[in-house]
């Protein structure tokens, strides 16, 4: 398998890559677009960071690719949607420069309260402004914190160190979760009206894209602070400026921009600003530690199909996907008997879980059963990345019920399929570890291996039926390997599950078929 990594990337990732038995490594950094649309179709992952823009069309082009990874946590360069689409798994490394992040929030606090880059810029050219350069105290001052993830969380708590009083803001955590911390939770408005500076650490989504604006700036308070180390757009540039020429705002220290690098932007003519070229992520031990995640990430999902910090598909580490590997291959096998059984259009898929599944999460499995049924459906590769994506594009529901009773199986999976005028039932459990079976279709119950060439026949409940169907095959040198029969409970009809050493031809299915006993028959592999 090959990776690419088209941006810089820690050596110590890339022996990682390099070490690896079965993967193949080409590091190709600084290219344009179009260069990177002409090779993309070769490789299966590809690595990132900032600067490498993987666009609609570049996914387009990635035959192959089955995962991007990032050295790094922001992901607005990378479409998201259409990597989903296309199967792609996305994934970041959000634990790799957290604490690099959060402490060059905190450096930039500092060194904008007590005008440092002003002071060792006047000194070194021959100035002494000391009566210039009068800064604040931050003790006992209110830090606003947007955004109570990783980073923004170990900047409340170092804040805090420095005797702050801190405030938060996260619609996404609850009061509960943050007073536990020892931090009080707030609603943004009075985020905005209390404090005397507003770090922001949220990712750039439409919902926080200009987050800040002149609206907001009004809010607040005359002299606040403003630090962004988060993404560049989360505020609006032309209203800062406007806020600080007002006097608004008394300073912001950018770490981010909106255009990067920042191109005749006035925030950067002014005094009261101060500014690092992305550096929140930029030290030794931060690249080191991203570096290492996404080899690690990456080479885990290419070999063992392990998620790990995928933002586009539920995460399986190694012991979790132990764990589920035999609920994953029966989902799959029953999806796709639902498959070569289909009556029309689908309208709906529903997966019920029953009995002990140890409170795993069973998304994974879930998204194996549509990808079983929507696989021979569709003509692009179905995978457990873009599965619900496709289904919906279809028009299909997908739902998932889970209850702890099971009548006669320790665990057992039910899945059904509802089209325009009929459903089909599909009920599979695991005997022991991992031997998997199918024990219902419908109204027949039996017991299925749902692997190798099978034949699916429906027959009349009646004598010399079932010995008709073998001897027909029998006539063709087609040996049956197992023969499994289910009977209707309140019919007069069997279903019989054959598999055979080889494939059944299409003329041996239309001479079962002619059969005066037999209903149907359908072929198919699992």
């Amino acid at each position: 398998m090959k990776v690419l990594v088209s941006d810089k990337l820690g050596e110590a990732g890339l022996d990682i890559f390099r070490n690896e038995e079965g993967i193949e490594l080409d590091v190709k950094t600084g290219l344009a677009p179009d260069e990177l649309k002409a090779i993309i179709g070769e490789y299966d992952g590809l690595v990132i960071r900032s600067a490498t823009k993987v666009t609609d069309e570049i996914l387009g082009a990635a035959t192959n690719l089955k995962v991007v990874g990032r050295a790094g946590i922001g992901l607005d360069n990378v479409d998201i949607p259409s990597a989903t689409k296309h199967g792609v798994a996305v994934m970041n490394t959000p634990g790799g420069n957290t604490v690099t992040t959060a402490e060059h929030s905190i450096a930039m606090m500092m060194a904008l309260t007590r005008n440092i880059p002003r002071g060792t810029s006047t000194l070194k050219g021959s100035l002494w402004e000391k009566k210039n350069l009068q800064g604040r105290e931050l003790f006992n001052k209110v830090l606003g914190v947007i955004g109570f993830g990783n980073i923004g969380s170990i900047v409340a708590s170092l804040a805090q160190g420095l005797k702050m009083q801190v405030i938060i803001y996260d619609p996404a955590v609850t009061a509960e979760h943050i007073e536990k911390q020892g931090f009080e939770s707030v609603s943004l408005e009075e985020l905005y009206k209390r404090s005397d500076y507003i770090t922001i650490h949220v990712p750039k989504i439409e919902s926080t894209t200009h987050l800040l604006n002149k609206e907001t700036f009004a809010m607040m308070k005359d002299g606040v602070m403003v630090i962004n180390c988060a993404r560049g757009g989360i505020i609006q540039e032309q209203d800062l400026y406007d806020a600080i020429m007002s006097g608004k705002v008394a300073g912001a220290a950018l770490d981010v921009f909106e255009v990067e690098p920042p191109v005749d932007n006035p925030l950067l003519e002014l005094d009261q600003v101060i500014a690092t070229p992305h550096l929140g992520a930029s030290t030794q031990e931060a690249q080191t530690n991203v570096a290492v995640a996404v080899a690690n990430q990456i080479i885990a999902y290419l070999k063992h199909n392990t998620v790990i910090n995928a933002v586009n598909v539920p995460s399986v580490t190694g012991e979790l996907l132990k764990k589920l590997q035999p609920y994953l291959y029966l989902s799959e096998k029953i999806g796709a008997m639902h498959a070569t059984m289909a009556k029309g259009p689908i309208k709906e898929i529903s997966v019920e879980y029953a009995g002990n599944f140890l409170d795993l999460d069973l998304k994974p499995v879930t998204l194996a059963a549509v990808k079983g049924i929507l696989s021979p459906m569709v003509p692009d590769e179905v995978n457990s990345v873009n599965a619900n994506a496709i289904a919906g594009d279809m028009g299909i529901k997908i739902s998932e019920i889970a209850s702890q009773e099971s009548a006669h199986y320790i665990n057992l999976i039910r899945i059904r399929v509802v089209y325009e005028n009929d459903t089909n039932l599909i009920s599979g459990t695991i005997f022991g570890k991992d031997d998997a079976r199918i024990i219902r279709i419908n109204k027949f119950r039996l017991e299925v291996i749902p692997e190798g060439y099978l034949s699916l026949i429906h027959n009349k409940d009646v004598p010399g039926a079932i010995g008709s169907i073998g001897t027909c095959l029998g006539e063709h040198d087609i040996n049956i390997a197992r023969m499994m029969v289910g009977r209707e409970d309140d019919g007069d009809r069997n279903i019989i599950f054959i598999r055979t050493d080889t494939p059944v031809p299409e003329n041996v299915c239309q001479e079962l078929s002619a059969l005066d006993k037999v209903h149907s028959i359908i072929n198919f592999e699992l």
